[in-house]
């Protein structure tokens, strides 16, 4: 149960970031009993309890995936031994198949893992990947006409495809198969596939649940493999492809997906993939044995591992840049090439287009800063929602951008820039009391095409409609957000002291990984919290040294906030929120904090 913070009594007039904190109800006698029979620190315990995991056999599956007996996923999709059916027979009469993907990092890693399967098990494959900029998200008419003059037999779609009802549709009318993988919202119609795979298809309290579209390509490859008798040699390639689609696309880490990607981060720095190796290369990414807190440069031990962070914020966006600015064909090259010199050219590629994503972001950003702070800051709490659009605007990186403003002003964010023909094109991001969809939803008499899920969406309008558009929303922003829902919650996991932050506590912390979606990292706090020295690096983050007295026993710790420069200098007392971090350098491990949330200290 999370208990809201109460208001500190004394106000400063510096600007810190809008927040409000709510700190988990401490469960001390619980927390020792669940702690006793699993063997863990009681702060553990606590933080099992926190993720509402309070019994010893939830417990022991969560902190052993490994130990879960997993029910086959052919009694789990009804639609599985069909699809393997279809395939089988494909790949038997010598009939071609073409995958359609998405330009994102669950497509691309999808559309490149069943790619190496079905070529590795004989198949006529071949894939197509719709345009970011030309048809939008997933399979369409055209793609499917263009399938169909190639002699396709057999239409497999990854990561797409639910919603698809009048492409299929023709698909089949055209005499081609079609398997829909995909993870996505089931719509009202389902579209008249053959066989559809999805996860949301099948029963809530199924591990299988939350698996992404790569997920559903990883069930798919295996279960073919293990029909054929051709899997050796293949699960670790696939599983490599798994975990980094898995967490660069924010699925859950939670039943299967936290198992398998427990193994695929362990596998990950010695994966024989050349296209990982050579991500991991130009990424810079350096590789930690497991605890021993000494770098390795991506080295072949089984000990080494690598962390989500290292995907999430390394080797995810590099693919991502790809699919937002760049072509898929070179990320599903860089993924399914087994030459390395091909990997590299295709890594680099990668690095600069992620480069150019980030200095595009870093503009549009700013500008639309600006333009907010002009025209919008001051009615914010009146309209509850934000819809900036601009000209000259890249589609592919609006996302991102909306994401930040979210951060930064605490409401939904509807962001958008104009296109040829007198249209919009935009992208949302919510807030956790504001669902994305619904709200596109009740705008739908004004929208184009639209779509999404309760905290991201896509849409278009015409330019015309703009202004409706915007009042319509405020409108559904105040049916469901109260004043105090505009600022970013920070849930807390347990208030230490700066003394009792160590190696031993960091290494205690490992039980629970990986972290990820509902799976949160824990969030710790520390009141009174003096700040001894503060300095601005690269771009806009703020570099700290902190310090606690405690029985006349002074204890210091270094922390960083990222994108935190407009709040540069923070106030010399301050209670703090914020995850733990190992640093290396020179061969000497320290942890260190990364700070989430800063408030003025009453003491």
């Amino acid at each position: 149960m999370l208990e809201e913070a109460l208001p500190k009594s004394t106000i400063s007039q510096q600007r810190l970031p809008p927040q409000r904190w709510q700190i988990y109800r401490q469960q001390p006698e619980c927390a020792a009993s669940l702690a006793g029979v699993t063997n863990v620190a009681p702060i553990i315990a606590q933080i099992l309890i926190n993720r509402g995991i309070t019994t010893p056999e939830a417990a022991q599956g969560f902190l052993n995936p490994e130990s879960l007996n997993l029910p086959s996923p052919l009694e789990e999709f009804p639609d599985l031994s069909i699809s393997l059916d279809l395939l089988q027979q494909a790949i038997a009469s010598h009939g071609k198949i073409s995958i359609c993907g998405d330009y994102d990092a669950d497509g691309m890693t999808s559309t490149a893992l069943l790619l190496r399967s079905l070529r590795s098990f004989g198949a006529d494959v071949n894939y197509a990947i719709p345009s970011r900029m030309r048809d939008g998200y997933g399979i369409n008419q055209r793609i499917v006409e263009e399938f169909h003059d190639e002699g396709i037999n057999l239409i497999l779609t990854v990561d797409n495809g639910i919603s698809a009802y009048e492409p299929i549709a023709r698909a089949r009318e055209l005499g081609m198969n079609v398997i829909v993988t995909d993870h996505h919202d089931i719509p009202p119609k389902l579209p008249p596939a053959n066989a559809i795979l999805n996860p949301k298809l099948i029963a809530e309290s199924s591990p299988y649940r939350g698996v992404a579209g790569v997920g559903v390509a990883y069930i798919l490859a295996v279960s073919l493999g293990q029909r054929l008798g051709a899997i050796k040699g293949l699960v670790q390639p696939m599983l490599a492809l798994f975990t980094l689609g898995t967490i660069a696309d924010l699925a859950p880490l939670i039943g299967v997906n936290r198992r398998w990607v427990k193994r695929g981060l362990k596998h990950l720095p010695q994966s024989n993939l050349p296209g990982i190796k050579a991500l991991i290369q130009v990424a810079g990414l350096q590789v930690r044995e497991e605890g021993q807190g000494e770098l390795f440069p991506g080295g072949n031990t089984s000990s080494k591992s690598l962390k989500p962070e290292d995907i999430g914020f390394r080797l995810g966006p590099r693919i991502n840049a790809i699919g937002r600015i760049g072509d898929p064909q070179t990320v599903i090259s860089l993924l399914t090439t087994d030459d390395m010199t091909v990997a590299l050219e295709c890594a680099q590629q990668c690095e600069l287009t992620n480069t150019s994503r980030q200095q595009m972001c870093e503009v549009i950003e700013q500008e639309a800063i600006a333009y907010v702070e002009e025209w919008f800051v001051s009615t914010l709490p009146k309209y509850r929602v934000l819809v900036v659009v601009q000209p000259d605007w890249h589609h592919g990186v609006i996302g991102i951008v909306a994401s930040r403003l979210v951060d930064r002003y605490g409401v939904p964010v509807f962001i958008g820039t104009y296109e040829a023909g007198g249209h919009i094109r935009g992208s949302a991001r919510g807030i956790p009391e504001f669902n994305v969809f619904e709200a596109l939803q009740y705008c739908q008499g004004l929208l184009g095409k639209f779509g999404g899920h309760k905290a991201a969406g896509g849409f278009s309008l015409a330019a015309d409609n703009l202004d409706l558009l915007r009042s319509r929303l405020s409108e559904f922003a105040n049916h469901c957000l109260e004043l105090h829902h505009l600022k970013p919650v920070v849930k807390i996991d347990a208030e230490v002291e700066l003394s009792q932050i160590n190696q031993q506590l960091y290494q205690e912390l490992n039980a629970l990984h990986p972290c990820g979606m509902e799976n949160p990292d824990p969030l710790f706090s520390t009141g009174n919290v003096q700040v001894i020295s503060q300095q601005i690096v690269g771009k806009g983050h703020i570099k700290l040294t902190l310090s606690q007295t405690i029985n006349h026993q002074e204890y210091k710790i270094k922390a960083i906030a990222w994108r935190w420069g407009d709040y540069f200098p923070l106030p010399p007392r301050l209670d703090i929120a914020y995850k733990l971090r190992e640093n290396y350098f020179n061969g000497t491990t320290t942890i260190e904090l990364e700070l989430v949330g800063v408030r003025p200290s009453s003491a």
